[in-house]
């Protein structure tokens, strides 16, 4: 890439700032720092201080970071501070090196990195572009969904939404509030579960599920053998949600509400199979999944009436309510 040459030299007593600049040879770790006024200044001062024959003149200037030729005046005065060239005789060609004193390696740093976290952040995104279409969504996302806008620094969030640092960050406190919800929830679940199995094991509880499960395992083992393969590949559940599903105390808090339906919607049988649980388990599971994608639901229709009612508010905001009846014209006139 080249800039348009527009050399100009500084009028006669025309001053300018001086610009820090950091020089180099093609293909060497050293630099100088140098200050020059203008772009023939530091070609000038290049050949001075790296020792450039001026038999191999002219010089030309390059970016480090990427060869670009510099050779305009102009465009020398809109570069930063400490920008680094790279000096190269009238012989010689840029060439990328790993020991250049540019700033190639961010751009390699930077690949290395889109190639490898190209996916969670396409996944932050999707997620920050679903929210800016509705608020509301947060209801629906699962806990890995708003742990990835959580963990994305705000001014990124921001750039994506499209607001400010401070709405955002408040936002993503509003995050933080929801995980910390759910897990509130999970370990309430948690502890109710350790006092039910605590009366199990004290007699306070019947055991007609023990036999009803000894029953159901009598008489699954001959029909469930020769078709778990079968009900196995019919599964239609993801791998995440069946992993959440057995790793998970109250796997229902974790998934979106996408995962919640397909989760409702499957077979109690072929889940069991799926998940080697019991179909009182299973059926347990999917009871719990399907109050929670309905209070999800109720909330989100909740906010869009609250929503729709604020909008229809704000609509006429200088307009008084007209009057019941229309003032009548007194009789004869």
């Amino acid at each position: 890439m080249e800039v348009a040459s527009g050399n100009r030299a500084p009028e006669p007593g025309e001053n300018r700032a001086l610009k820090p600049c950091l020089l180099r040879r093609n293909r060497s770790r050293e630099q100088h720092g140098v200050a020059a006024s203008c772009l023939e200044d530091l070609k000038s001062k290049a050949c001075d201080i790296l020792a450039i024959d001026k038999s191999l003149a002219p010089v030309t200037l390059v970016l480090a970071e990427d060869g670009t030729i510099v050779d305009d005046d102009d465009y020398f005065l809109c570069l930063p501070s400490n920008t680094k060239f790279v000096a190269l005789a009238s012989n010689e060609k840029w060439a990328y090196s790993n020991s250049d004193g540019g700033t190639s390696w961010i751009s390699q740093e930077s690949f290395a990195v889109d190639e490898t976290d190209s996916g969670a952040e396409l996944k932050w995104k999707n997620v920050a572009r679903q929210l800016k279409e509705d608020l509301s969504s947060i209801i629906l996302l699962s806990e890995e969904d708003l742990q990835v806008l959580v963990d994305v620094p705000c001014s990124d969030l921001a750039q994506e939404l499209g607001q400010s640092c401070v709405t955002v960050q408040g936002l993503q406190n509003t995050l933080l509030h929801v995980l910390d919800q759910r897990e509130e929830t999970r370990q309430s679940k948690q502890l109710l579960e350790l006092y039910l199995r605590a009366l199990e094991k004290e007699g306070c509880v019947l055991s007609k599920q023990q036999e009803s499960n000894a029953r159901f395992g009598d008489e699954g083992d001959a029909v469930d053998t020769g078709m778990s393969r079968e009900r196995a590949s019919e599964m239609a559940l993801p791998s995440h949600v069946l992993t959440a599903l057995q790793e998970k105390a109250a796997p229902e808090l974790s998934l979106s509400s996408q995962d919640l339906e397909l989760v409702t919607r499957e077979a109690p049988r072929a889940l069991a199979v799926a998940l080697n649980w019991d179909v009182k388990k299973v059926e347990t599971v999917q009871q719990a999944c399907n109050q929670e994608l309905s209070l999800r639901l109720q909330q989100v229709q909740s906010l869009h009436s609250l929503r729709n009612v604020s909008a229809r508010r704000n609509s006429l905001p200088g307009e008084l309510p007209s009057p019941k009846r229309a003032k009548q014209d007194p009789p004869g006139l």
